[in-house]
Parts: structure tokens; sequence; C-alpha cells
């Protein structure tokens, strides 16, 4: 598996060593170790979630030195449950680091063929669905929980990157971060109606509800926009069923803190 935690310091984080490989940093920030106002000890990297922002950023500060990038340049979004993706330019460096005001606004993806500009996007069972492209350097990174992905915004992502930056499906690396899993995460009709597309990825329980695979259903997508199968990466780590170490929006019925994912071009 490509996938692994490390220690750096006092503080944990997820690694997908592919992506390391290929010349791309990259982490998904566990819940220890860290500063906050609403998690005792947590590692709470969201400005939006009701904590004090100079806690946060020393969260962030720590986690960006864990990853050997620039703080100043973190770039990141509001996310609000869609499937919009944003080109990061030159102007938009650096949109969110430290104030939440200045972050780019209703945006669940962000692109960029930029150097040095770490993207920076917040989950708490939510998919962290990772792009790089190994041709061209350009790097993605999306938030994708279930109405992100049935809107397909793996696939999306990856549309966006092909025709703004050039890139070859066939050479791009995706990572599936750690998230909630088809083992913890109970949805309804309504869900399986906006997913039909997708029937495959519910599994009918007992009581009427269904087991949403949202794992699959981001792989299939990348498949589908041209990805090889291999090149592929999925963390296979639930959050809900490792709330020790990860935050879990469902777990914690909505009072937590949002762990951090990033990807960077060197």
């Amino acid at each position: 598996m490509s996938f692994r935690l490390r220690n750096n310091g006092p503080i944990w984080l997820g690694e997908f060593t592919a992506l390391t490989e290929a010349g791309f940093s990259n982490g998904c920030s566990c819940r220890l170790h860290g500063t906050s106002s609403i998690v005792p000890d947590g590692f709470n990297l969201a400005l939006h979630v009701g904590d004090e922002a100079e806690l946060v950023n020393a969260n962030r500060r720590q986690f960006a030195a864990a990853l050997g990038v620039d703080a100043a340049r973190v770039t990141t979004c509001a996310q609000v449950h869609g499937s919009k993706v944003v080109c990061v330019t030159e102007g938009l460096i650096g949109s969110g680091a430290v104030d939440f005001a200045d972050t780019i606004a209703d945006t669940d993806a962000l692109i960029t063929d930029l150097q040095n500009v770490p993207l920076l996007l917040f989950y708490a069972d939510c998919v962290p669905v990772l792009l790089a492209d190994t041709e061209t350097g350009a790097v993605g990174l999306a938030h994708a929980g279930w109405r992100g992905s049935v809107e397909e915004i793996a696939l999306k992502t990856v549309q966006m990157m092909c025709r703004h930056y050039g890139c070859n499906p066939e050479k791009m690396l995706a990572a599936i971060g750690p998230s909630i899993g088809s083992c913890c995460y109970e949805v309804d009709d309504k869900v399986l109606t906006a997913g039909a597309k997708y029937r495959e990825c519910f599994t009918l329980k007992p009581n009427g509800k269904y087991q949403l695979d949202l794992w699959l259903m981001n792989r299939l997508q990348l498949e589908a926009a041209g990805l090889e199968r291999g090149n592929i990466h999925c963390a296979a780590t639930c959050t809900c069923d490792n709330r020790e170490l990860f935050f879990s929006y469902r777990a914690e019925l909505g009072k937590t803190g949002r762990m951090g994912v990033s990807i960077c071009r060197r």
C-alpha cells in the first residue's frame, strides 16, 4: 500500500509514498498533539469551525513545517459540498492561509501548475482526492462528500487539469485519503436516488438503508477520466472507525475539528 503514517516531531501525518517518490509533497494530518479551543489537544487545521484563529494557525505552521512547505503560500477554499473547481494562479497564492475572510469562496477543488504552492483542504469524513501529473507537474485536490461525489467532482477535477494544463490522464497519479468507509456510512433513499448512476456503490442493509462506498465511487470516476487503475492509490482508512487518530463528523455528531490534506508541486 502506498499510504503510510509517519511521525514528525510531536505530530503524526499520513503520506502517499507514490506521490512523494514522484516529487510531490503531500500529507494528511491526524487529530493528535495540537492546540485547540474546541477539541482538547486537537490538531484542528480549519478556521471555520469555531476554533481560535491563533491556535489554528499555529497548527497550520507546524503542519507546513512537517511537509517542508511555506505556510504563507498555502492556498485554501471555503468548501460548500459542491463541484466547483478553481485554478490557482499567482494572484490567488496564499488565499485563506491565515484568515478565513480571504479564502477562495464556494469551491470544493483546487488545481495549479505552479511550483511551491501547497493546496490545502479540510475534512472530517469526506473524501480527499489528491491528483498529480508526472509530466506537467500540475496538481489538484478535491473535497468529495456524498454530494460532491455524485456530482462527479473527482472526474471534473481531472478534466479541468487536462483542459488548463494539458495533462494526460494516463500519466496522472491519484490518491484517495482517509475518510469514512462503507463500514460506517449509512445513507437513505435520497442519497441513492442522487447517486443512481453509481448503483454498484450502494449495498442494501436489512433496515432498508444503504451502505455507501465513496472510495469506490471516486475510483470509478478517476478510471472514467482515463487514469490507469494501478495509478490510483487508496488509503483504505476509515475516519469514523479510527476516530482516535482522525476527526469524524459523523462519529462526533458534528462537534469536532478538521484534518488538513495538502499536495504541492516541488
